[in-house]
């Protein structure tokens, strides 16, 4: 599969219908993609894939087994026998170790347990800093696959050898992470390219590994604390569904095109999406234009080239709410590794391996979410949540209100002492497990973007007003969306009026409130987090 040049020009521009880079190196016509008319199809076997991976089995799934428990025993074990022996000074110095030896275990099991490890990487506020700070070097610092490997994968999968699609092909990867490696490349016709090849077992051994996990997960409910919040079958179900989908390059390639088009359609000015190769993508190999910038934490450089970092992240907050409630597409899978700062101060989004596809039913079940966040409706926000499948559909909505006492007028956590803190958060957690919540895939992913984002505003805007912020969003949402919000929605967009009591219990203000920087926030988090570390210590 030779590239040739009549794909350079077709006469035509893809930028009046995707949110593609100025400078072209090929023109896409969405008609002409040789790879487009599949994705769909392949995505449906994916997730069709599923329940079967997931199934737990009665007999344990292979010798896989095996090689997980020994892996995972050699990581847990010594930890667990220390820390019985009180050889530990504080609980920090604990959390370090076991996080450490966690990240050495999932990187000796493979592509799978690496993924999870990223996915918990981007959980900053989720999950404890010392566990996520370890495992951010699963994202692109894990050991690439032989050289010879590679070559054999991009030239089966091409049909053709390297030396007759490439004039240069660096054998050593720009990053390497669970499902791939990426590497710089030159076309012979010219175009600087980037390549991402994937590891030539992955396919197969996720699959073992999901089938390990299914027959583990019910044995772990109830028995440590982290699955005492979840449902552990859930989340290998909730896992599965989010990873099958990156082992086709194919669907990845499809996601771009689709994201192009939707920040397009929204006239996301401050976005732009590298364009896959029209012919060069297969199961296991992408080829798509290379985009270079500033990384995303690279604060002082962008600020040195006269960028506005709050713009980058107020174009971010704006394009990725708009995406998920206007258009039903957003990237799944925000983090710094995965985003580049051009020297324009626009933004280029890569990795497109996990997307979240919304529902009609879904995605103005988010409408619905924001709407009554930004009314204070706390009924409506509750529905919404039931809408998005996080709580069964014949839930009892007021009796849920009354239990997480959301009636009732908000008390400053930071009032609060670090047993009256725990107490809390067990109530809480006991009664949405009774409710039989949980944390359908779309939803985990738009949580897991926002938890990034929040992130993201400590290190680009610090003394952003988060108040502020949301509240000229709400009303940037109804001047550029009011028509289609209130015909969906069945309101008067004229007539909403913004209230954002619901907001600021969120984050545990007075409805006096009428400011609230990061800076603030950051400082009453770090308040709650020392007292309740303080108590669990004792």
């Amino acid at each position: 599969m030779v590239p040739d040049r009549r794909w350079h020009d077709n006469g035509s521009d893809d930028r009046t219908w995707g949110a593609f880079t100025d400078a072209a190196p090929w023109v896409l016509d969405r008609d002409a993609v040789v790879w487009l008319p599949l994705a769909e199809r392949l995505r449906g076997a994916a997730q069709a894939e599923v329940p079967d991976l997931t199934r737990p089995s009665r007999l344990p799934p292979g010798t896989r087994v095996v090689t997980v428990a020994a892996r995972l025993g050699r990581a847990l074990v010594p930890w667990m026998i220390r820390k019985r022996r009180g050889r530990y000074a504080t609980t920090e110095a604990s959390r370090a170790e076991i996080s450490l030896r966690l990240r050495k275990a999932a990187e000796l099991l493979g592509p799978t347990y690496i993924k999870l490890g990223q996915i918990i990487s981007s959980g900053e506020g989720l999950f404890p800093a010392e566990l996520v700070n370890e495992f951010k070097l699963c994202r692109d610092q894990v050991a690439p696959e032989p050289w010879d490997d590679v070559r054999l994968t991009v030239e089966t999968d091409l049909g053709a050898r390297i030396e007759d699609i490439f004039s240069s092909f660096d054998t050593t990867p720009l990053a390497a992470a669970s499902i791939a490696q990426v590497h710089a490349a030159t076309l012979r016709t010219g175009e600087q390219v980037v390549v991402k090849v994937q590891r030539p077992s992955v396919s197969s051994l996720v699959r073992k590994d999901l089938r390990v996990m299914a027959w583990l997960a019910p044995h772990l409910v109830g028995r440590i604390p982290i699955a005492a919040l979840a449902n552990p079958p859930a989340l290998v179900e909730l896992f599965a569904e989010t990873i099958v989908e990156e082992l086709d390059f194919r669907m990845e390639a499809a996601n771009m095109l689709d994201m192009a088009r939707v920040l397009k359609d929204l006239k996301q000015d401050g976005y732009v999406i590298p364009r896959p190769h029209p012919r060069l993508v297969s199961r296991r190999v992408l080829v798509m234009e290379r985009v270079a910038g500033f990384k995303f934490d690279d604060v002082a450089g962008m600020q040195d080239a006269g960028i506005d970092t709050e713009a980058v992240i107020r174009t971010g907050m704006i394009a990725f709410m708009e995406g998920a409630m206007i258009e039903g597409l957003f990237h799944g899978d925000l983090h710094g590794g995965n985003m580049f700062v051009l020297a324009d101060g626009r933004t280029a989004l890569l990795d497109f391996g996990i997307v979240g596809r919304l529902s009609d039913e879904r995605r103005l079940a988010f409408l619905r979410l924001m709407l009554g966040a930004t009314t204070n409706d706390v009924r409506g926000q509750v529905a919404a949540l039931r809408d998005l499948g996080a709580l069964p559909m014949d839930t009892d909505l007021d009796a849920v209100i009354r239990d997480l006492r959301l009636d009732q007028p908000t008390i400053d956590p930071t009032t609060l002492s670090g047993d009256e803190l725990v107490k809390e958060v067990q109530r809480v957690v006991k009664a949405l497990l009774g409710y039989g919540a949980r944390l359908p895939k779309e939803l985990m992913l738009y949580v897991k973007n926002m938890v990034f984002l929040d992130g993201a505003i400590a290190s680009l805007a610090p003394n952003l007003d988060i108040l502020g912020e949301i509240a000229n969003i709400s009303m940037l949402f109804a001047e550029r969306h009011g028509e289609r919000l209130g015909r969906e929605l069945g309101v008067d967009a004229n007539a909403m009026e913004i209230n954002l009591d619901s907001v600021k219990a969120g984050f545990g203000l007075e409805p006096s409130a009428d400011a609230l920087t990061y800076r603030d926030l950051q400082a009453r988090r770090d308040l709650i987090q020392k007292r309740m570390r303080d108590h669990v210590g004792r």
